[in-house]
């Protein structure tokens, strides 16, 4: 039995009135904020449908995270085609889980849905979110509290007071909550530690066990069936960010012309619950009841960091003109080639002691664009700056980095974060991106020398005149992800942590490049 509740415009109940359904499934308890949401679709002229997925507060059976919702989407399909009410014209609306299960119904069913509104979607499932091989830690963990922390609220199965069920879902109480996890080894028993409990889920992420019946919730190959209309909404800070785009480039490959939003947000940004309200009134009123007036003339909407504006495109990403910046000895970054003879940089990671993360894709705590100097300061982080920028610079589109990189073990991770300087010398994140290393990832070009390409996130961002570009290079950004240590099986090590020797060179036979995409 599936929990639902059921909202309707007044006149509902009047003979000859007809109106749209907008369905919203939820981990996080309908009562929540889905019943304001609800209130407001309903008062604008729409049935909203609002359910507890399977074992979470109201609804029976267990919750496994992702892998039933196609199953039970497709069931609630069926319960609405039976009901008076039900006009067959039908939108689905939510973010981040509440996404996905819009994916998991459309892949089942793509000719029931009329217009989809996913925001900070990824159709990944259980893979949602991971960047390379590198292990996440920090979101599969604190998901978990948050879960669990919500099934105490009102409505659901827990035993904790109202305040202490606030403060675990509050940052700083995650924090205090988590920090004793964030520590321990193995990472796959930091569970018990957050939680009390044993997670099955969080176990097979963090053993890297991926069960076989994993893949059938992973949606990203069909896509290509969905034909209706999808709006897609999604934040530069955001975790999803990269999956979402990979998605939309998916419905791009296969013919469709899906709407394309993005903020300067992160996953728990407060404007995003607005945002996506609004922008899904207008594509509901424009695709289920007939107002195309309600659409933007342009498909893309991007926020430009930096200069505080929005730009419009075609589609993503808009044609730009690749430049590469060199790294340079004395931590320079240069339009100009490096010489043909030039010492590498050398810094140690010591996964007892890991590089931490500050700012960027976070999932709670402290995301988004952060002052780096404390990071940049220490001894394992590696930075390299351009001179003061005589002009503007637009950044927009997909950032890489191409680094030639010596490493004393055959595991190690490297992270790379682009980075604004503002005249009084902060340094704030713009984008960033990792990769898990190990024999016979790259190609080694000589002398065991590593030919390393990082993808970081796209962004859109406008280096203003009087500013800097800044290059970071380390090799953890902890508890983002879990630290690297030298060795394989990471989540499985009890003991021994291995330090690395990490070399960046930057000479004419190895060069360095930070390669951004200009507008």
């Amino acid at each position: 039995m599936l929990a639902t509740d059921h909202y309707a415009p007044r006149d509902a109940t009047r003979a000859g009135t007809s109106f749209p359904t907008v369905l919203i499934r939820t981990p996080y308890g309908k009562g929540l904020a889905p019943a304001f949401h609800a209130r407001r679709f309903a008062e604008r002229g729409y049935h909203v449908v609002v359910q507890d997925v399977r074992g979470r507060f109201g609804s029976g059976g267990e919750f496994e995270p992702f892998l039933n919702e196609s199953k039970d989407g497709t069931a609630t399909l069926g319960w609405l085609n039976s009901q008076p009410w039900f006009n067959g014209v039908l939108g689905t609306w939510g973010q981040s889980y509440l996404a996905y299960t819009q994916w998991a119904l459309a892949a089942a069913a793509p000719d029931a849905v009329n217009a989809l509104f996913p925001s900070l979607p990824s159709s990944r499932g259980p893979f949602s979110g991971q960047v390379d091989d590198a292990q996440l830690l920090e979101l599969p963990l604190r998901w978990m509290v948050v879960l669990e922390a919500l099934r105490h609220m009102p409505g659901g199965q827990g035993s904790f007071s109202p305040w202490r069920t606030l403060w675990r879902l509050s940052s700083q109480g995650q924090d205090r909550t988590l920090a004793d996890a964030f520590a321990h080894v193995p990472l796959a028993e930091c569970d018990v530690l957050a939680i009390g409990e044993q997670i099955p889920y969080f176990r097979h992420i963090m053993n890297s066990a991926t069960p076989a019946h994993w893949e059938q919730a992973d949606f990203r190959g069909r896509l290509a069936k969905i034909r209706q209309p999808i709006h897609l909404l999604g934040g530069w800070y955001d975790f999803m960010l990269d999956d979402m785009l990979r998605d939309y480039g998916e419905l791009r490959t296969s013919g469709h012309v899906p709407f394309l939003t993005i903020g300067p947000w992160h996953h728990v940004h407060p404007e995003i619950s607005r945002v996506t309200l609004r922008e899904g009134l207008a594509w509901f009123d424009a695709h289920l009841k007939g107002e195309p007036h309600r659409l933007r003339h342009k498909a893309v909407k991007v926020y430009l960091m930096g200069a505080g504006e929005w730009r419009y495109f075609d589609n993503w990403p808009p044609p730009s003109q690749q430049r590469s910046l060199f790294l340079r000895s004395s931590n320079r970054l240069s339009f100009e080639r490096p010489p043909l003879k030039s010492a590498p940089d050398i810094y140690t990671y010591d996964p007892a002691d890991p590089t931490p993360a500050v700012g960027g894709a976070l999932f709670y705590s402290g995301a988004g664009p952060r002052d780096n100097r404390d990071l940049e300061a220490r001894a394992d982080v590696l930075s390299y700056t351009s001179a003061v920028l005589e002009h503007d610079v637009d950044v927009v589109g997909p950032v890489m980095a191409r680094l030639h990189i010596f490493s004393t073990r055959d595991y190690s991770d490297v992270f790379v974060r682009l980075c604004d300087v503002y005249p009084d010398g902060r340094s704030m994140n713009v984008c960033d991106g990792i990769i898990r290393l190990y024999p016979g990832k790259v190609p080694t070009v000589d002398g065991g020398v590593l030919s390393v390409e990082v993808a970081m996130s796209a962004t859109a961002h406008r280096f203003r005149r009087g500013h800097a570009i800044r290059l970071q290079i380390s090799s953890g950004a902890h508890p983002r992800f879990a630290p690297n240590p030298g060795t394989a099986n990471a989540p499985k090590i009890r003991g021994e942590m291995f330090p690395s020797q990490q070399s960046v060179y930057h000479d004419a036979r190895h060069p360095s490049t930070l390669v951004l995409p200009l507008i």
